[in-house]
């Protein structure tokens, strides 16, 4: 019988991925993965007849794939009564789209598996030694994305900068000026530091660290390659402690762009 698979691939570092996933892939006729997916991982473990179909997605590139399309997709390849692995970087459960394909799964009487993954925020916290959560800093943490800051009040960005959560930001660089100007002028507190944590977990990763006071004097400007994770916070002060990991320094991506 067809199956569909949804399953996480970890956020960057192909290792960081699940031997339940690894399984399946090894099985598949059909892989679709995102964007965000190691090559190596790709080269590695699927099956060489398998068919791999890439589905990437970057904020407004005109050349990603619908979300319409990949349903499509999955269903097309399921009802050929293949075995199916849609493949995601990241967990299934982080603003991945994922109910989407559940309900045309649903819909279409396909049986499906999820199988979760490490998350961006969880990889990117890990690898840069702050911790997200950790006593006498924050007992919480919020995840986020702010790509459309007009999706936010004054009084939801009042919220956040009064709160002692830690504030997790996906897919928000590009707006992140925005972002730390929404809190400072709801007067967030002056010991709060913000980590831009770029490409985690991968060769190439990249942490930049300032006080949300600051940053318009120190990263206000520059750009930042994808994927970017956005940590606020008192625990990002742990950073300058606890940090295995040096800075590459380099401005290569290790995720293709879609252009």
């Amino acid at each position: 019988m067809s199956k569909v698979i949804l399953a996480a691939a970890g956020c960057g570092d192909p290792e960081l991925i699940t031997i339940k996933a690894v399984r399946y892939l090894q099985q598949a006729d059909v892989v679709l993965a995102d964007r965000l997916v190691s090559k190596n991982i790709l080269n590695k473990y699927v099956k060489e007849d398998a068919e791999i179909i890439f589905v990437g997605k970057q904020n407004n590139a005109a050349a990603s794939v619908p979300q319409e399309e990949i349903n499509e997709l999955l269903v097309k390849y399921a009802l050929q009564e293949k075995l199916v692995v849609r493949l995601k970087g990241g967990d299934i459960a982080f603003f991945s789209n994922v109910l989407d394909e559940l309900q045309v799964l649903a819909e279409n009487n396909i049986p499906y598996e999820i199988i979760p993954g490490i998350t961006a925020a969880s990889g990117a916290s890990a690898y840069a030694g702050i911790p997200l959560t950790a006593r006498g800093y924050s007992t919480s943490v919020r995840f986020l994305t702010c790509y459309k800051t007009d999706n936010f009040t004054t009084e939801y960005w009042k919220e956040l900068a009064a709160t002692d959560d830690t504030l997790v930001f996906y897919m928000s660089s590009e707006v992140l000026e925005t972002v730390i100007a929404n809190l400072v002028q709801q007067q967030i507190d002056s010991s709060k530091l913000v980590a831009v944590i770029e490409q985690a977990t991968t060769p190439l990763q990249n942490v930049s660290i300032a006080n949300v006071y600051e940053y318009d004097q120190t990263l206000k400007g520059k750009s930042f390659a994808s994927p970017t994770i956005v940590i606020i916070g008192k625990v990002v002060a742990l950073h300058q402690q606890f940090a295995w990991q040096q800075n590459s320094g380099s401005r290569e991506l290790y995720f293709d762009p879609i252009v």
